[in-house]
C-alpha cells in the first residue's frame, strides 16, 4: 500500500544533508579542478541560495580561493548588503564591492522601466518606488494578469494592471540587473581564472525563474538539483547564519519590497516544493490538498501552473539554434 502524501517527501531524512554536503564538495572539486580553473566566483545577495553555494565552495577550495561579489544598486535591499556581509564573515571567503547602478544608468534600464510604468500611472516619477505582482494561482481561476503596484514619495499607492506589451518592457529593463551581475562575475573570473558558480535551486530552475544569460548563466550550479526546502536543510548544517536563515525569499529587483511568492510563484516556497514533487511523482491533487491545508481545486490550478511554467521555460534552458 502506497503512503499518504505528507508534503515532506522532497525534505533530506536524517542523515541525507550531512551526506550530501559532503558528494558537493567533491563534486566541486573535480568539476572546477578539472578545467583547470583555480577558484570560483560567486554572486552574493544575503539570500538563502548564494550564501549555501559560498559557503560548499569555501569548504571546497578553501576561502582564500572564493571570491563572493556585492553588486548592490539604488534599488536594493538595505538587507542585502548587510546580510552578505554576515555570509563573508561567517565564511571567510575574499570579497569584491562592485556597485552597478553606473552601467544599468547608461544602458537605460531604469529610464527604460518607467517609460513602461507611466503608461498606466502616469504621474510615474522621481522618487516613486514600484513592484510586480500576480494574483495567486491558489485563489482564483480567472487569467492571471500582473498588476504593478506604485507608491508615491508622499506614501500614495497606485495599483494597476500592465497590458503585455508594457510587461515586457519592465522585464526586459530589469532584466539588465541580472545580465550585468553576471557580466561582472565573469570579468572578475577571466582576471583569476575561476569558474563562475551559480546559484538558481530546483524550483527556479524548473520553473525558469531565471534571466537567460544573467543569473541563469554559470559555469558550475551547485545546487540546481535541490528543493528550496533541501537548500534550507544545508543552510543549517553549514551554519549559515540565521539572520540569513529566516529572511523570506526576494527578488531584490524592484525598489518596494517584494517576495518571490508574490512575484512568480504564487505559493510558498515550502508548499511549491511539495506541489513540484507531487506534480512529478503523480500524486492525486486530493492527497496533496489534504496534506496542504488547500482544496483539490486550487492544487490542479498549481499542477496546471507547474506545467504551463515549464512549457515557457524551455526557452531559458535552450542552447543557441545552430542552423548546420
Amino acid at each position: 500500500m502506497t503512503a499518504a502524501f505528507t508534503g515532506e517527501e522532497m525534505a533530506f531524512r536524517p542523515g541525507q544533508a550531512a551526506g550530501e554536503i559532503e558528494r558537493l564538495i567533491g563534486r566541486l572539486r573535480e568539476a572546477i579542478l578539472g578545467t583547470r580553473r583555480k577558484g570560483v566566483v560567486v554572486g552574493i545577495s544575503g539570500g538563502i541560495d548564494s550564501s549555501v553555494v559560498a559557503a560548499l565552495c569555501a569548504r571546497a577550495f578553501g576561502p582564500a580561493r572564493v571570491l563572493g561579489l556585492t553588486m548592490h544598486e539604488d534599488e536594493s535591499s538595505d538587507d542585502t548588503r548587510r546580510l552578505a556581509r554576515r555570509l563573508v564573515e561567517h565564511t571567510g571567503i575574499a570579497t569584491a564591492d562592485e556597485p552597478i547602478s553606473p552601467v544599468l544608468e547608461a544602458a537605460g534600464c531604469y529610464a527604460r522601466r518607467d517609460a513602461a510604468i507611466r503608461s498606466v500611472v502616469p504621474e510615474y516619477g522621481d522618487g516613486w518606488k514600484c513592484k510586480l505582482v500576480l494574483p495567486s494561482i491558489a485563489d482564483t481561476e480567472q487569467l492571471r494578469i500582473t498588476t504593478v503596484v506604485a507608491r508615491s514619495p508622499d506614501g500614495r499607492e497606485v495599483r494597476a494592471r500592465l497590458p503585455a506589451d508594457a510587461y515586457w518592457q519592465v522585464v526586459a529593463a530589469t532584466s539588465f540587473k541580472q545580465r550585468t551581475r553576471k557580466m561582472i562575475e565573469y570579468y572578475h573570473a577571466d582576471r583569476l581564472r575561476y569558474a563562475v558558480a551559480g546559484t538558481p535551486n530546483r524550483l527556479e530552475r524548473e520553473l525558469g525563474f531565471f534571466v537567460k544569460n544573467g543569473d541563469g548563466a554559470a559555469d558550475v550550479k551547485p545546487i540546481a538539483h535541490l528543493y528550496k526546502t533541501q537548500v534550507y536543510q544545508l543552510a543549517e548544517l553549514l551554519g549559515i547564519p540565521a539572520e540569513i536563515r529566516s529572511r523570506p525569499p526576494t527578488t531584490d529587483t524592484y525598489s518596494l519590497p517584494q517576495s518571490q511568492e508574490e512575484f512568480y510563484f504564487s505559493l510558498p516556497y515550502q508548499r511549491m516544493d511539495a506541489c513540484l514533487w507531487a506534480s512529478d511523482h503523480g500524486v492525486p491533487s486530493e492527497q496533496v490538498a489534504a496534506a496542504l491545508g488547500l482544496t483539490p481545486e486550487q492544487i490542479a490550478r498549481v499542477y496546471r501552473d507547474i506545467a504551463a511554467k515549464r512549457a515557457v521555460a524551455w526557452h531559458l534552458h535552450a542552447p543557441a539554434m545552430r542552423l548546420d
